[in-house]
């Protein structure tokens, strides 16, 4: 038996196109990936060519005031991403993977980002998160949505209920070989983009893998609990349609949109506004109250003192600078708390909706995700903190610019350790597989009782 279904499979030439089209959708996807990877790989190495470029040249005509220098001087941290991002770009075509800020006001620097093409944002990035969550559902439904309405259109399942004594069986070897050829292509897919994209075999690709392994067990697990009803094929198809259009498309737009409702963020233009109001109304203002509250952040720095016979100083220019930042803090820090309470609402929403959960895990692994950036952007103001501090000194005693060694100042790396929970990656679509199968099977049994009385 097992030998002629699987006969009848391969010669249908419609089953085989569509794993020839998966297949092929899964290819381009990868060489987006590889693209995607050479060209964050060519971000770097330009900007550290640039930026080295721009200190010798800026050295080279501003040898007299260490202080003017590194007004324009900028320094780049690079947010470092592992190959697995090919898989999954997320949110890293629209966060930049270099930042190049100076050591004045920060918070007007944070949020920059590189100039695209706005057709090429809109149409996104087929990556292969996109084509897992959206075009492998679709074959599954394509190849299980009639596997047994169409034998009863056709008048075979009588026949069938009357030949043998075990028509489950003939069922789960038919549902076997269309979910062995589907996670044959998945698989293949998987092993191409280990190869193709350099991905070291470590517990993050093994969990991706996993992943994507159990988000396809979903779907023949859905599948099998919708064709178990014995609905005609036409209404086999439109329950499962409707169910993709609901776990891919509506349930994930109702879920962003209700965590923007629930945690709406003003304070990210209220940052800019208090960071560029904290720094420009100092030009009006008598100048020892915001030496003042410098000397209090930066208590170091006491011995330092504006002269009372200039107008202008360094020191005084970049206490106002500081200002910037302290009156954003507290909007800066609110921003930042209020996207981490999204991600977390998105999480928990993922435990019941595993289209969610297997996106945010899948993008989580490639380090691609909105929590990564942010832990990016605190280590961004790390690295803002110790460049203020190493130069301040030297810019309040102006330091001759040729005592430094400016070939020393280079790109910084920041990568944080990933922290693979693996119960937490792939339990949410499990349970929710091992539910919907124990129902279809519950339903089978009654469907085949009730047929054969």
């Amino acid at each position: 038996m097992t030998r002629l279904l699987l006969k009848n499979f391969v010669r249908a030439k419609g089953l085989m196109l569509g794993l020839l089209l998966l297949f092929i959708a899964g290819c381009i996807s990868l060489y987006i990936g590889h693209r995607f990877i050479e060209q964050n790989k060519e971000t770097v190495e330009q900007s550290a060519h640039f930026q080295q470029e721009n200190i010798e040249r800026y050295v080279e005509y501003n040898q007299s005031s260490i202080g003017t220098l590194l007004y324009y001087l900028r320094f780049g941290l690079v947010h470092q991403a592992p190959h697995l991002v090919g898989l999954a770009i997320g949110q890293r075509d629209i966060n930049p993977s270099v930042i190049s800020v100076n050591i004045r006001n920060l918070e007007e620097q944070k949020y920059t980002s590189a100039l695209m093409n706005p057709m090429y944002q809109l149409l996104g990035n087929m990556d292969f998160s996109f084509v897992l969550l959206y075009f492998f559902p679709l074959i599954i439904i394509a190849f299980c949505y009639n596997l047994v309405s169409e034998e009863k259109e056709e008048g075979i399942w009588d026949m069938i209920l009357s030949q043998t004594a075990q028509p489950l069986q003939m069922l789960s070897i038919k549902l076997g070989i269309r979910f062995a050829s589907v996670m044959g292509v998945l698989l293949l897919l998987l092993t191409l983009a280990g190869l193709g994209l350099n991905i070291p075999l470590d517990k993050a690709f093994v969990s991706f893998c996993l992943v994507a392994i159990v988000y396809v067990v979903f779907w023949f697990c859905l599948t099998c609990l919708v064709i178990s009803f014995h609905l005609s094929s036409s209404q086999n198809a439109l329950v499962l349609l409707l169910s993709w259009i609901s776990l891919t498309l509506i349930l994930p737009a109702s879920v962003h949109a209700l965590s923007t409702y629930l945690y709406p963020i003003p304070e990210a233009y209220g940052t800019v506004l208090e960071s560029r109001d904290g720094y420009h109304t100092q030009w009006d203002k008598p100048k020892e109250p915001t030496i003042a509250q410098f000397h209090a952040q930066y208590p170091q720095f006491s011995s330092y003192n504006h002269p009372s016979d200039q107008e202008f100083s360094w020191l005084w220019y970049f206490a106002m600078q500081q200002m910037g930042d302290q009156h954003a803090a507290n909007d800066a820090k609110v921003l930042a708390e209020k996207l981490r309470a999204r991600g977390a609402f998105s999480q928990a929403m993922g435990w019941v909706i595993p289209t969610i959960h297997t996106q945010l895990s899948l993008n989580s692994l490639s380090q691609s995700d909105l929590l990564h950036h942010l832990h990016f952007l605190e280590a961004l103001e790390d690295f803002h903190e110790d460049k203020r501090l190493y130069f301040y000194p030297k810019i309040f005693e102006n330091a001759a610019v040729a005592e430094e060694d400016w070939s020393d100042f280079g790109l910084a790396f920041h990568q944080k350790p990933l922290e693979i929970s693996g119960a937490q990656t792939v339990l949410p679509p499990l349970l929710a597989s091992f539910l919907l199968l124990f129902l279809a099977r519950m339903n089978w049994r009654m469907k085949m009782f009730i047929e054969k009385n």
